[in-house]
């Protein structure tokens, strides 16, 4: 499973593997955020002008609502259903562009945030 910390890093504190989740998870404590809603805030900050365009209060209401979002509209199996990918795209979309995502860096935000969600969504099931 790509999304699970392997069993060394729980048992050293100092592996960089359990360094990189206790920085996460503290970084989205600093944010409010939880760990699903910090890494779409930072798929949506990955573009260093879309934060400088945006506030960071901005982005994060994004993050969060797109985990809501996202999370009410994974069906079973959404992951291989191009039909429920297409709309949870146009969905995203909307979301991106009501919160003044920048028009510009959508269509790549969109891309990394379904490739996000289909990440997380081992989780969900």
């Amino acid at each position: 499973m790509a999304n699970r910390v392997p069993h060394a890093a729980i048992r050293d504190p100092q592996s960089p593997s359990s360094i990189n989740v206790q920085a996460a998870r503290q970084r989205g404590e600093e944010l409010g955020l939880s760990s699903e809603e910090l890494a779409f805030y930072d798929a949506l900050a990955d573009n260093g002008s879309a934060k400088e365009l945006m506030a960071h209060d901005a982005l994060r209401t994004l993050a969060q609502v797109l985990v809501t979002t996202i999370r009410s509209s994974a069906s079973i199996d959404w992951t291989r259903k191009e039909s429920v990918r297409a709309k949870m795209r146009i969905a995203v979309r909307k979301m991106l562009a009501r919160y003044g995502y920048p028009p510009d860096l959508q269509r790549a935000a969109v891309d990394l945030i379904i490739k996000q969600a289909e990440a997380l969504a081992h989780g969900w099931s």
